[in-house]
Order: structure tokens, then sequence, then C-alpha cells
């Protein structure tokens, strides 16, 4: 089966007990992100939001909000997609294995776009911006997003859908200098396909044209954050995903339309125009600040009738976002692996925000004739995977060598980090990448885009026991008097809230003095941070808050440091400055006033009850 639009899917998952109806009004400011953001904290069903104040559209979200449901809705096609991919990076197994995938030619067939006539059994309506539900999800939110778009680009050199690509870029429809109903905002990041398509119609001098869907068959946003292979389109995908080929037809301006789209905005935008956009609460828990980006110039806002918004919430992780990844996960499995000659596996850290934080196990072979294992293999790996699409966005790289212990596990946040503690040799491990690019939506770093990267490379025996408490023998200087064990091998240090980030390097003098002589050995890691028992909870808390508030170049220090050859290492503990710095972006907080609504809707009689 496949289904043929989102109210489909919405009716089945109903029937099986996979989603909720909210009759009453819900307001789009702030209340509805935080009736989604309980529900899915509590591993809730989707929500079907009937009456969104000050619109006539419904809306609905949490589709994906747990990976069992998402195995659900495609419960018929993931098998077969899974080996549709499998294909795709080794061609040579359907020769070897034909029987095994002679059913991957039909998932083929699928996955074929199909364009239909404009006045084939298709009726869309119009509308303006503002006719949409206008949600907004945080309270310092420039204004009202779309959080679940397919934002549809074709090339300007190779125009057509087999060539087009379908991203998922946040839309900021309101606020700021915006014209209402004329203008939205077009926010994306590096290394995305609609960057290439922009910069190849600038260099022409036209417009560019986007076609942005909401809603739809289920596989179409799952197609539009796949990380797809090389020549495999994200509508091809769709369809194969879906079980139903992508439709579309061309309006009477030349915009592709999505045939099974809820809802469709056109629109274009000319060369070298923006605005302010922002900010945004982000999946990395914190605000992306206002910055000048895309200009969209809205021509039309097309939905279908009983159309239906499709909407979700990001913020610190674990979001709805977090189960996407582990839907593609689920499907990709290997593939990047095998795109890299060594590599055994990657982890895009989830609770650190993903693109902070890589976890990565390689093969070390370059001497196997030598009795003492070292990194060599896998810093050529490292460098492969910091140069490898949105891979390279990672601030800090670990990678360990298989061969150390083969059951090791990059998904155990907690055993790899002791793996790799264990036997880091600070001296030599650690490799910097100053004045490059990192994420756009992290604020850690010098600048818009700009920071730095570490990766460190570990192989080799074990090197240390690592303490599970402090020795009675243990001090810090003050003002340094509130300190947790994180885990084994890892201090969080409180620094005071009077300390400007001025007097941080004095703060490190005082550190390296009074810590030169002492034996510490079993504690290789120190992080510096606002709130050490906040910081040492949990590992979820440790990874969010050492790897979104620290730049490497900027905030790695340690004990006895020294550069040789401009090589940097240190004989003792290596530190992280990990506090929240002036030009850090405001952590995300959710509105009380709202929070006591939802918590009336969980109590007895309310529609969340028993839910959260």
């Amino acid at each position: 089966m496949g289904y043929n639009s989102l109210q489909a899917c919405i009716t089945d998952l109903e029937k099986n007990g996979h989603l909720i109806r909210i009759k009453e009004e819900v307001d789009p400011y702030l209340q509805m992100a935080a009736i989604h953001l309980r529900v899915f904290e509590h591993q809730g069903p989707a929500i079907l939001f009937e009456n969104v104040k000050g619109s006539k559209f419904p809306a609905v979200s949490n589709l994906f909000g747990t990976l069992d449901r998402s195995r659900f809705i495609f419960r018929d096609t993931l098998e077969k997609i899974k080996t549709l991919i499998d294909i795709k990076n080794d061609p040579i197994k359907a020769i070897k294995h034909p029987f095994k995938y002679a059913n991957t030619a039909m998932t083929a067939l699928s996955a074929l776009p199909m364009k239909v006539r404009k006045d084939a059994p298709i009726s869309f309506d119009k509308a303006l911006i503002s006719d949409i539900p206008q949600i907004v999800n945080w309270p310092k939110d420039g204004g009202p997003f779309v959080t679940m778009p397919q934002v549809y680009t074709e090339d300007a050199d190779m125009p057509g859908v087999m060539n087009a690509n379908l991203g998922m870029y946040r839309i900021q429809l309101g606020g700021n200098d915006y014209v209402q109903d004329k203008e939205i905002g077009l926010h994306y990041q590096l290394h995305r396909g609609i960057g290439v398509h922009q910069t190849k119609a600038n260099a022409k001098g036209q417009p560019l044209k986007v076609s942005i869907f909401v809603g739809g068959p289920p596989a179409h946003p799952v197609a539009a954050v796949m990380p797809l292979p090389e020549g495999l389109s994200e509508m091809t995908f769709g369809g194969a995903l879906g079980n139903r080929r992508f439709r579309y037809f061309y309006d009477d301006e030349g915009f592709c339309i999505s045939a099974d789209a809820d809802f469709v905005i056109t629109g274009t935008v000319m060369p070298m125009e923006n605005k302010p956009e922002g900010p945004f609460g982000d999946h990395l828990g914190y605000y992306s600040l206002v910055h000048p980006f895309p200009l969209m110039k809205v021509h039309n806002v097309y939905h279908k009738k009983d159309a239906i918004w499709s909407f979700t919430v990001v913020g610190r992780p674990p979001q709805e976002d977090t189960s996407f990844g582990a839907l593609i996960h689920e499907i990709t499995g290997s593939a990047i692996p095998k795109e890299i000659p060594g590599l055994h596996a990657v982890n895009a850290v989830d609770a650190a925000g993903v693109h902070p934080l890589l976890f990565a196990i390689g093969s070390e072979r370059y001497t196997p004739y030598v009795k003492e294992r070292y990194p060599q293999e896998i810093i050529t790996i490292a460098n492969h995977i910091l140069g490898k699409g949105q891979l390279s966005l990672a601030k800090y790289l670990f990678i360990a060598a298989k061969e150390d212990n083969p059951s090791l596990d990059v998904n155990d946040v907690g055993g790899f980090l002791k793996h790799i503690l264990q036997r880091i040799d600070l001296t030599r491990d650690l490799h910097f990448h100053t004045r490059t690019t990192i994420d756009t939506l992290d604020y850690s770093g010098d600048g818009l885009n700009s920071g730095s990267k570490v990766a460190i490379t570990v192989a080799g025996d074990i090197k240390r026991e690592l303490w599970n408490e402090l020795p009675s023998t243990f001090t810090l200087p003050r003002p340094f008097v509130n300190y947790k064990m994180v885990m084994p091998g890892v201090l969080a240090i409180e620094v005071p809230k009077n300390i400007r980030t001025s007097d941080m390097p004095l703060m490190m003098e005082i550190l390296q003095e009074h810590l030169a002589e002492a034996e510490l050995s079993g504690l290789p890691l120190m992080v510096l941070c606002d709130d050490a028992a906040f910081t040492a909870q949990s590992i979820n808390n440790f990874v969010w808050v050492t790897f979104t508030r620290s730049n490497p170049s900027h905030d790695i220090y340690g004990i006895n440091s020294f550069t040789e050859h401009k090589h940097w290492g240190c004989n003792g503990p290596l530190m992280i400055d990990a506090r929240i710095k002036p030009h850090h972006a405001p952590v995300l907080e959710r509105d009380p006033e709202v929070e006591k609504l939802v918590d009336k809707m969980g109590e007895i009689g309310g529609v969340l009850h028993g839910i959260i």
C-alpha cells in the first residue's frame, strides 16, 4: 500500500491508535508547540489540531515522533527501500543475487516521477500566507515559521524534476521586515543543494523559482531530509518510500506543483536580495539569531480542499527530528561508511545537537608489522570525514581504531568516551583545523558559519585507569569551589558567575599553576561550565553543554601545554571552556503561563489525560 495523501496517513494512524484529535481551539502562538513538546516527551501519539485560532485549516504534528510509528507508516516499503539503497551502494550484489533482489524492479518503478495534467482530478484553491496557521514555537522567535517544508528548486543548467533538489529549509512566514502576504524568508545553511541552484541562477541573472510543498504523503518530507547517494533524486526516493510515484505538474507561471501536497507556496528569489531572518529556536537548543537570508517574493499560495497543515517543533534534542534521524539511519544503514575506505561506523551525536560532535570507528592497518599501534590510517579517515558533505560541519570528531575493541559502539556515548579517554595520548592525538566552516546554527565560533574543528584520533592499548571519584588529596584553587564528577575520567568545574570572559586567561593560569605538579593521570578531561551539578547530572547534559558551548581553537586548554613544530598538546589533563560566552545565542526556555495551560489539558477530563 502507499498513502496518496496526508489525510490517508492520518486516518490510518487514528484507526490504529497512533493519533489523537484536539477539538478545542488552540493558539498557534506557543500553545500548539507546547502541547507538541509535552506529548513528544512522553512518547505520545501524533496530534491533529482541529481548531487552530485564526485559521480555517487544521494542523498535524508529531507524525514521526517515535521510530516505531515511522516504521508503522512505512511498514510495506521500509525493507524494499533498504534493499534499494544497498544496491545503489553496491550494484554488483544484484548481479550476484538476482533472486534476492528481484522485487526491487517494482520498487524502482514506483520511484519514477509522474507528470499529470493540471486539469486532472486535482483541485487547488488559493489563499494568502496569513490564512495559514501562524505557528510560533518559542517566545523569542521572530515570527511564524514553516517547520516541515519541502523546498523544491530546479537546476538552471539542467531543468526538470530529475535534476531538482528537494530540501527541508525553514521558512519565515511573517514578522521582521517582511511585507505581509507578499514576502517570506528562506533560510538555508552550508552544504545544501539549493545553494548550488541559487548560485547558478545568480550567475545567469535570473530569479530562482521556488516551490514550497507542505503536507502530502509522509514519504515526501522524509525524502526532503534524506542524505541520498549521489545521483538519486529526492523525488524518486519519495516515490519508492511511499510506494506511489511523485505526481507533479507546472502551473501557468512555470512553477512545479506537487499534485499530492496539501499546500504549495510558489515564489522567486532574486540575485543578492536578502532580508533579516530570525530569531528561531533551533535544534541545538538555542536561538539562531537575526541574519540576512534570501528573500522570497510570493506568487501564489495553493491549497487542496480540506488541506491539513503539517508542522513540527525543534529544540534541544531529543525532538521529533531525532526520530527522523533514527529513521534515516535505519534506512541508509552503512551507506556513509561504504563511501569512505576504512570507516566502519559514524554517529552524529544527537544529544550534542548533531553537528557539534561526531563519533567514528575506523581501521588502523597501515603498519600491522609494528607491535605498538598508534593513529595513522584513522587520521586519513578523519580528514576524509571532515571533507564529506554535511559531516564537514562537525566541530569535534572522536575516532577510534576498531582493532582495539571490535565491539565498540558509536551509539553508546558513555562507553565510547570511556574508550577514548582510557587510550588518548594528549601530547599526540589532537589535530586542529582553524578558521574554517562550522554549522550555521552554531554560535560558539567567531562568526556566522565560522569556527574551528578538532579531530581526536585514538589507537592503541589502554594507557590509564580512569578515576571514578576524586582522591582525598585532590584540590582546586579558589574561586573554583564547586565541581562534580561527570563520568569516569571527567570532571565538571563550575566557574563563578562574576568571572568575565576577559578574566579567563588569568583563571587558566591559576589552574595551571595549582595543578602543574599534581598527579592527575586518572582525570584526562576537565570541563569548565556555568553549572557543575547540571552538567554532571547526565551524559546528555554533559555532551550538550561541552560541545555546543565551545570552539576548539579558542576554548581548549591543557595543563602543561606546549606547541612543537605547529602541533599543540599537553602533558596534563585537557580542559574545555564550555561556559556560555557573551557572543553565544540564548538558551531556549518555555513560557511558564503556556505550560500551565498544557498542565490543565493533562488533568482528569482533559484531552491529554493519560498521555502527559
